[in-house]
């Protein structure tokens, strides 16, 4: 099983960008979709973006598109989530995740397998 661990989480203005990254461990990251997720306080958690195993097919849920990039490396085990323009409702605890598919169309929870402990993002108004 992959060992997922979330970094670049913090503190920013409206308005702001944040780069997240996931290092991932295991020889099985290149095979799987990866998808980025995210859980505000008293809210369940929810679908941000996910990206094939190639990196040529990527998804995001509506409130996101235009503003944040999911990308990934895999010589270097690491999915990325570019954020710009962000806006306070972003606030939220963000995880990566590892799909259980090659194609980043499947979105939801039961469809990863393996996730990181989160790392948190506050934007501020």
């Amino acid at each position: 099983q992959v060992q997922l661990v979330e970094s670049g989480g913090g503190l920013v203005q409206a308005g702001g960008s944040l780069r997240l990254s996931c290092a991932a461990s295991g020889r099985t990251f290149s095979t799987y979709a990866m998808g980025w997720f995210r859980q505000a306080p008293g809210k369940e958690r929810e679908f941000v973006a996910t990206i094939s195993w190639s990196g040529d097919s990527t998804y995001y849920t509506d409130s996101v598109k235009g503003r944040f990039t999911i990308s990934r490396d895999n010589a270097k085990n690491t999915v990325y989530l570019q954020m710009n323009s962000l806006k306070p409702e972003d606030t939220a605890n963000y995880y990566c995740a590892q799909s259980y598919y090659s194609t980043a169309y499947y979105n939801r929870r039961s469809n990863f397998g393996s996730w990181g402990q989160g790392t948190q993002v506050t934007v501020s108004s």
